[in-house]
C-alpha cells in the first residue's frame, strides 16, 4: 500500500471549535486516518497528523487549508510559534511504497492547486524547494506574517505559487509552507544508569552536531572558537540526528533521546547499534529501545532483516517474523509491549480481512464447495501456485539452516526471498481471478433496452473477458517462475527435503495447466479472434514449458531419494 503521512501545523490553538471544525474537515474528506491531534495555548498552534494514499491525503489537506482560512484570520493571530499563515506548514512525508521525490511533486501540485482553488500563497520548502535556499523552512518563513507586505510581488522574495499584491484574501489566509520531507523516528534508547550526565556523553557521541571542542582534548576545557568566533564542534558518528541525555522519573533510568530526521541515512537498527557501541564504551549497556509515536513498518523490517543477516539466519520468513525479530533485537518491548497495531503505521492502518486468502484452510475449502461460482478454478490455480512457492521458500528456509551449511546460509535466503515473493504474487491473484470474474457477471446485470445500451454492454463484456483471460494468464507465469526455485532447491538444497520440492513443481505444473484451462474457455467469449489465437498461444507455449520443467525436476528427485 502507499502511504503518505502528512503533518499540517494550523495557527489556531486555543479555540476548540475551530480545531475541530479543521480536524472534521480532514477527516469528511476521504479515505485518510486522522492519527493525533496537538493544539498548543501559549503557542496558538495545531499540529495534526494524518496517513493515507497518496491522493485522498492531497485531497485532505486541500479540506484542511479551506476550512482553516475560513475559521483563521491572521490578521488577528499572535502565538509564541513562528507562523505566516492560517495553515502555516504542510509536510507530505513518504511511510511506505512511495519516495520523497514522489512526495516533493506531490507537494508541489498540492501548493499550486492551493493557490489557484483556495487562493492561499504557498512556498515550497525541504524536498519540494524550487531553488536551494528555500529547502529551509526559516528562510521562506523569513519575517513571519508580518514580512509578507513587502515580500509578495517582490521578486525573489515572492511565495512560488499564487504571488501577487498583499491583498485582502491573502491578509487573512497568510501564506502557507508546502513541503516534503523523510520520516522523523523519535526514539528513546533506555540505559543502565541512572546518570544523565553519561547519558548526555553518549548522546553527544553519536548525536551528528556532536559536542564542542575544548582546550586540551579536557571534557573541562574551555569551547575552542574559529576565526568567526563560532564554537568548533566534533562531529559524531550518526548522519540525520539529534539527541541529548535524560533522567525519567517514570522509568527510574537514564535515556539517550534521539530524532532521527535522516532514517535513510541512518535506520533505526544502525543508531541503536552505534550507540549501544558508545554505551559500551563508557561501560554502560542499552537495554531496550522505546518508540515515541509511530514508526513506518519498513524501519522495522529493516531492522529485522540486518539483525537476521548478522545471525546468518534466512530472511525470507514471514514479516510477523522479522518484526519478532526486531522487536527482540532492540528490545522494543523493554519497558512495555510492542503492539504493533498501536506503533507500526500500517498495521493501524490495516483494514479487516476479506478476501479468500484470509480466510482458515478449512473456510476456503468450504467457499469452494459451495453453491457460488467463484472462487472456481482460477483461483484454485493461483492458491496451488502459491503453495508449490510456498514449499520452495520452506526448503529454502531449512537449507539455509542446516548444520554444516553455514557457509551457505546467504545463498538459500536468496532464494527463500524470492519464493516468498513468488508466493505473494500467486496470493493476490487468487482474489484477483474472482474479481474479474464477478467483472463479468456485473457486466450481465447491465441494462440492454436501447441500441446505444446493447453497444455499452457489449464493450464492457469485452473489456471484462480480456481481464479474464489477462488475469489467469499472469498466474501461469507466476507460477511457473517458481520452478526455477523448485529446481535450485531440488538439486542443492537439504536432501531430507527433496521430497517438498516435488510436491511443489507437481503443484506448480497442475497451478500452469489449470489457470491455462481459464485463459481458454475466456478466450472463446472474444469477438477478436485473431487477439483470442494470440492469448491461446501464449498459454501453450508456457504449458509446454511447465510440462518439460516438471518432468526435469521430478527426474531430479527421483535421484536424490534413490541415492
Amino acid at each position: 500500500m502507499r502511504l503518505v503521512e502528512c503533518v499540517p501545523n494550523f495557527s489556531e490553538g486555543r479555540d476548540r471549535q475551530k480545531i475541530e471544525s479543521i480536524v472534521n474537515a480532514i477527516k469528511e474528506s476521504g479515505e485518510v486516518r486522522v492519527l493525533d491531534v496537538d493544539p498548543g495555548e501559549a503557542t496558538n498552534r495545531t499540529v495534526v497528523t494524518f496517513v493515507g494514499e497518496p491522493e485522498a491525503v492531497v485531497e485532505a489537506a486541500l479540506a484542511g487549508m479551506r476550512k482553516a482560512a475560513e475559521v483563521i484570520d491572521m490578521r488577528l493571530h499572535h502565538g509564541a510559534h513562528p507562523r505566516m499563515g492560517a495553515t502555516d506548514v504542510c509536510p507530505l512525508i513518504p511511510v511506505s511504497d512511495i519516495t520523497l521525490e514522489e512526495c516533493a511533486d506531490l507537494a508541489r501540485d498540492l501548493a499550486k492547486r492551493a493557490s489557484e482553488e483556495l487562493g492561499i500563497p504557498c512556498y515550497c520548502y525541504e524536498a519540494a524547494a524550487f531553488t536551494p535556499e528555500r529547502r529551509n523552512l526559516a528562510v521562506c518563513r523569513e519575517g513571519e506574517y508580518e514580512a509578507l507586505p513587502e515580500k509578495m510581488n517582490h521578486e525573489g522574495k515572492g511565495p512560488d505559487f499564487g504571488d501577487r499584491p498583499f491583498d485582502e484574501a491573502a491578509a487573512r489566509t497568510g501564506c502557507t509552507a508546502v513541503g516534503a520531507r523523510d520520516f522523523l523516528i523519535a526514539v528513546n534508547f533506555n540505559l543502565n544508569t541512572t546518570s544523565t550526565r553519561r547519558a548526555n556523553a553518549i548522546a553527544f557521541d553519536v548525536r551528528e552536531k556532536g559536542r564542542p571542542k575544548r582546550e586540551g582534548g579536557r571534557l573541562t576545557g574551555k569551547p575552542l572558537k574559529d576565526e568567526n568566533g563560532n564554537t568548533i564542534m566534533i562531529p559524531g558518528t550518526l548522519k540525520g540526528t539529534k539527541a541529548i541525555g535524560w533522567y525519567i522519573d517514570e522509568y527510574g533510568i537514564a535515556q539517550v533521546s534521539m530524532n532521527i530526521t535522516d532514517i535513510r541515512a541512518t535506520p533505526l537498527h544502525k543508531a541503536f547499534d552505534e550507540v549501544s557501541r558508545a554505551a559500551a564504551a563508557r561501560g554502560l549497556r542499552v537495554t531496550g529501545t522505546e518508540i515515541v509515536g509511530l514508526v513506518p513498518k519498513s524501519a522495522i523490517l529493516d531492522a529485522g532483516r540486518h539483525y537476521l543477516r548478522m545471525q546468518q539466519r534466512s530472511l525470507g520468513i514471514p514479516e510477523k517474523e522479522i518484526v519478532k525479530i526486531a522487536v527482540k533485537s532492540m528490545g522494543l518491548d523493554d519497558l512495555k509491549p510492542f503492539v504493533a497495531e498501536e506503533k507500526i503505521i500500517e498495521d493501524m492502518l490495516r483494514k479487516p480481512a476479506d478476501g479468500l486468502v484470509d480466510l482458515t484452510a478449512r473456510g476456503f475449502a468450504d467457499e469452494t464447495a459451495s453453491e457460488s461460482p467463484a472462487p472456481g478454478g482460477g483461483s484454485i490455480s493461483a492458491y496451488m501456485g502459491a503453495l508449490a512457492a510456498a514449499l520452495g521458500t520452506m526448503v529454502a528456509n531449512l537449507s539455509a539452516h542446516k548444520p554444516g551449511w553455514d557457509d551457505r546460509w546467504e545463498e538459500f535466503s536468496d532464494y527463500a526471498v524470492k519464493g516468498r515473493l513468488c508466493m505473494e504474487r500467486l496470493l493476490s491473484l487468487v482474489d484477483e481471478d474472482t474479481d474479474a470474474f464477478n467483472r463479468i457477471m456485473a457486466v450481465f446485470a447491465m441494462p440492454k433496452n436501447t441500441p446505444e445500451e446493447k453497444a455499452a454492454r457489449s464493450e464492457a463484456l469485452q473489456r471484462a473477458t480480456v481481464n479474464a483471460i489477462e488475469v489467469p494468464l499472469r498466474t501461469m507465469q507466476a507460477a511457473y517462475d517458481t520452478f526455477d526455485i523448485l529446481e535450485y532447491m531440488a538439486a542443492n538444497g537439504n536432501p531430507a527435503s527433496v521430497s517438498d520440492a516435488g510436491v511443489g513443481a507437481l503443484a506448480a505444473r497442475a497451478a500452469v495447466l489449470g489457470a491455462s484451462l481459464n485463459v481458454r474457455i475466456n478466450a472463446e467469449g472474444l469477438k477478436d479472434k485473431e487477439l483470442a489465437a494470440r492469448y491461446i498461444r501464449q498459454a501453450e507455449e508456457i504449458v509446454a514449458k511447465a510440462v518439460e520443467k516438471e518432468t526435469h525436476i521430478l527426474g531430479i528427485v527421483n535421484k536424490v531419494i534413490s541415492q
